[in-house]
């Protein structure tokens, strides 16, 4: 069966808390790039929390799968520990919140709960204003970290760290992140790497292909011909 990916609208409560929900079919090995955000994820008999990741990881797991796709720097509100603890990992609800996790995760399983309800139930706290900030700067494309940072009243070194609480990494890795991202989605509307290099805001060609090596672990040229 050929792979099926759809992402779903938020329901309301969990309204900037949560990017989306998503659910995914069919049994190919499914190639994961980072994208800043942290999943809580239902797959192969298990509940785990994914991410967030600095390079790329194969899904092996076959079958299908659901998730909670956190939204940048939110994780924290639903899981209760920095995101920076979970970074390139994959922790069972059971190993991250013992028996009220493996309680959960067997209600999920069993179709009593769904992951919404359980982000509902978890959720708490509200964004950090500075850091919901400094992402949104770095979303829209500043070509350094340094601009990003500019007039916020909060020292730069306390702002770093708690970006990097929230986000599970520093800005410089997250702005890496979310331009290759934003390649991605251009990828099937540019002509050529070059064009695309422009659109999504690298210096070059050739910065482009670097960080998608880095971030893929393919050459640019065969990862964004599987995207046209």
């Amino acid at each position: 069966m050929a792979t099926v990916y759809r992402e779903t609208t938020v329901p309301g409560e969990l309204t900037g808390m949560v990017r989306c929900l998503w659910e995914d079919t069919g049994t190919a090995p499914k190639r994961i790039v980072p994208d800043g955000c942290v999943d809580l994820v239902e797959s192969g008999g298990e509940v785990f929390v994914a991410g967030p990741d600095t390079a790329a990881w194969t899904w092996e797991t076959s079958g299908p799968a659901r998730g909670v796709r956190f939204a940048p720097g939110r994780a924290g509100d639903v899981l209760g520990l920095g995101a920076d603890e979970l970074r390139d990992q994959r922790v069972s609800l059971r190993d991250l919140w013992g028996r009220e996790g493996e309680l959960l995760a067997e209600r999920v399983l069993s179709g009593a709960a769904s992951l919404t309800a359980v982000a509902v139930r978890r959720g708490t706290g509200r964004a950090d204003r500075e850091i919901s900030a400094l992402i949104a700067r770095l979303d829209g494309g500043v070509p350094r970290v340094s601009a990003a940072l500019e007039r916020f009243t909060t020292g730069e070194r306390q702002l770093r760290r708690r970006f990097t609480l929230a986000v599970g990494y520093g800005p410089a890795t997250y702005l890496r992140v979310t331009r290759f991202q934003r390649a991605i989605g251009l990828a099937g509307t540019a002509p050529d790497l070059a064009s695309l290099a422009f659109s999504a805001g690298y210096a070059d060609q050739a910065h482009l292909s670097r960080d998608c090596r880095e971030l893929s672990g393919l050459k640019a040229s065969e990862f964004f011909r599987a995207r046209k």
